[in-house]
């Protein structure tokens, strides 16, 4: 068995123990009155609707204005990319097209505090604007829902708008015709100018050729094409690597940014929690309760495996809140739904599993009468293809779940899209789990076996689950 040196064993040990504690509890300080969080927590979370309530509006354009099906699709298109860029995942999103509505449910910001409804709906319904800017830099990178990245913030050449959103008269997804030969289709958007827009792409695209020019709505990239030639005709065609529901998500959302009307809003009102923060602080402690049990489970069972099992719990706790609080900077604070905790207590029950098999495995190959440093590396080696296999499964569930009930709602129109945001946070949250069981209840938990068996000390196979020496 390869040696591993013997510190390893208390520096990984305090490292992972340090960081699960600032990843669930965070890390800020106080100004006076005012709070600095350094790192977020736990109490960092945006709660879904289901547990602190939110915000239930009723959108219709402003002065009477007829909207067409596929404007109001943009609308709704602009308005679930601001929730999705923010990180918020447990929404309800309608367009009622008999009506020319949009109706939108969503919860209440992490740090909301005197839930002012009118704020809220304003941080999505206000008027988008579309921007062209020269070169494509950005401050920040966050991860969407969908798991692509999203950038924000322009930086460089910022005070400089090209055009803007009232220079397209429509934007549509379609296949390229210089494509239709070939076996694979090329998705591009077409873009169709007015006539003052015209002249400004003209001179925007004669200035500009062979160089960047990026595509914004408010803050946040839409695209980022190069320019080709000069185009004076007032049509143009962004082309890339586009899939049919991409090419059709960016047309929406330009044409929302060149909207002719303005949205208001047609009544709102607060949603109520169905289940409240008084159940959620019971099941808080519940959940210590019971992990309180399972770790004196393991340790009277395991020994010293069962300890290291439970500072390898500990830190997949610590990766799977960090992943959901917004605790790494790419990150935003994911919305946790009553479902998103069941994915997160299924994960630990696997990150468990993963613990008990590698000490059981251990523990058969010492009674079988190997020595401490064989029945370790017997133990470790065949009890990985078991823990893979059943990882693995789950792994394949999760991402299942967030392509089926995420942003693109492939089997929405079977299930409902209330289900979206619902059954996206459950699989979010597994997904997360499974992968930190990975890092650490695989990973970092053999390392430290590994390492605290060069102790003295611990040379007694009765510590790692064995008959006692001499026996």
């Amino acid at each position: 068995m390869k040696r591993i040196p013997k510190p390893v064993f208390f520096i990984v040990a305090i490292l992972i123990l340090l960081f699960s504690y600032s990843a669930i509890f965070g890390v800020s300080y106080y100004v006076g009155d005012n709070k600095e969080t350094v790192v977020k927590g736990i109490t960092d979370i945006r709660w879904g609707t289901d547990i602190r309530g939110g915000v239930e509006a009723t959108f219709e354009p402003d002065d009477g204005y007829n909207a067409t099906d596929s404007q109001l699709d943009s609308a709704k298109s602009i308005i679930e990319t601001r929730m999705v860029s923010s990180g918020i995942t447990d929404y309800e999103l309608y367009a009622d097209y008999n009506t020319d509505r949009i109706i939108v449910r969503f919860p209440w910001k992490e740090d909301e505090k005197d839930f002012d409804v009118e704020a809220a709906i304003e941080e999505i319904s206000s008027t988008a604007e579309l921007t062209f800017r020269p070169g494509n830099s950005y401050a920040k990178t966050t991860i969407g829902s969908d798991g692509d990245y999203v950038y924000q913030t322009p930086t460089g050449d910022t005070e400089t708008v090209l055009m803007n959103g009232s220079a397209v008269k429509k934007a549509q997804a379609g296949i390229d015709s210089s494509s239709q030969s070939s076996s694979k289709s090329n998705y591009v958007v077409s873009l169709e100018l007015n006539d003052k827009g015209t002249k400004t792409f003209a001179d925007i695209t004669k200035k500009y050729v062979n160089q960047v020019v990026s595509i914004w709505m408010d803050d946040i990239m839409l695209s980022a094409p190069t320019i080709q030639e000069e185009i004076t005709a007032g049509k143009a065609q962004i082309s890339g690597d586009f899939t049919a529901e991409e090419a059709t998500s960016l047309a929406e959302k330009i044409n929302a940014g060149a909207l002719p009307f303005k949205l208001k809003t047609a009544s709102y009102g607060s949603v109520s929690a169905t289940l409240g923060e008084n159940s959620l602080v019971a099941m808080a402690y519940a959940g210590i309760i019971a992990i309180i049990l399972i770790s004196i489970f393991m340790i009277i069972m395991y020994r010293l495996p069962g300890v290291i099992a439970v500072i390898a719990l500990c830190g997949q706790m610590g990766i799977t809140v960090a992943a959901i609080s917004g605790y790494f900077p790419v990150f935003n604070s994911f919305t946790m739904t009553l479902p998103g905790i069941a994915g997160l207590i299924l994960s630990i029950g696997m990150g468990v599993d993963a613990n008990v098999i590698t000490s059981e495995r251990i523990t058969e190959e010492m009674r079988s009468g190997r020595t401490l440093d064989g029945a370790l590396d017997r133990g470790t080696k065949s009890s990985l293809s078991a823990i893979i296999d059943g990882n693995m499964t789950i792994i394949i569930v999760a991402i299942i779940l967030l392509l089926v009930f995420g942003p693109f709602n492939v089997l929405s129109f079977i299930f409902g899209q209330s289900t979206t945001g619902t059954i996206y946070s459950f699989g979010y949250t597994l997904l997360m789990g499974v992968i930190s069981n990975f890092i650490m209840g695989v990973g970092l938990s053999r390392v430290m076996l590994r390492a605290v068996a060069g102790y003295k000390f611990a040379r007694h196979k009765w510590l790692f689950g064995g008959v006692k020496d001499g026996e």
